[in-house]
């Protein structure tokens, strides 16, 4: 996982409300178990025709889609299912954040934990980047906070130990092998003897 300390970036916009994962990542691409190259499924029912042909109206499919790096989603987002693979696909596209008023409680874990910062702000706020889409917003990893190209600075909820792991690049995983050190000499120290 890539360190994530800044993102400045325009928005793409999906206003649509309780967008499930099932949308997101359609359950007939959830056979790979490997992130690479799910962000081409990424709400695959939406963005392609019967035929596999991009549906040139759907923002994911607009010139420049694919250099944008926040997501503005209606409220609810993640709902359904938990499947890793929603967040999986919206990394593998090129997304850093979703800002919505709301996600589910699972999707947002995911997320989370494979680089993906998920933006709860106010509604004011996110009508204003419902109805500007396409605006460039600064998001800071470190104070937690969004600024938006008219002046305004929201602060969002982001607890420590994730605001850590993105700071640093880092997983669950590796976050407890950088405690190798730590854990082994604990080890040695309440080591039981007979």
């Amino acid at each position: 996982m890539e360190k994530l300390t800044h993102i400045h970036s325009r928005t793409i916009v999906l206003p649509q409300t309780d967008i499930d994962t099932d949308q997101i990542m359609p359950g007939r691409f959830l056979t790979s178990t490997t992130r690479e190259g799910l962000g081409e499924a990424l709400f695959a029912d939406w963005r392609y025709a019967d035929d596999g042909a991009p549906l040139a109206d759907f923002a994911l499919n607009q010139p420049g889609a694919a250099e944008r790096q926040v997501l503005v989603a209606g409220n609810n987002f993640g709902c359904g299912s938990s499947r890793e693979h929603a967040p999986w696909g919206l990394v593998d596209f090129g997304f850093r954040a979703v800002i919505s008023t709301q996600f589910a409680d699972i999707f947002r874990n995911n997320s989370l934990k494979n680089g993906l910062v998920p933006l709860i702000v106010d509604e004011d706020t996110h009508n204003w980047l419902l109805e500007n889409p396409g605006v460039t917003v600064d998001i800071d990893v470190a104070s937690a906070t969004l600024s938006l190209p008219n002046g305004t600075c929201r602060e969002f909820p982001l607890d420590g130990f994730a605001q850590h792991c993105l700071l640093e690049g880092l997983d669950q995983l590796g976050y407890l092998l950088n405690k190798e050190t730590e854990i082994s000499h604990f080890e040695q120290v309440r080591r039981w003897k007979p």
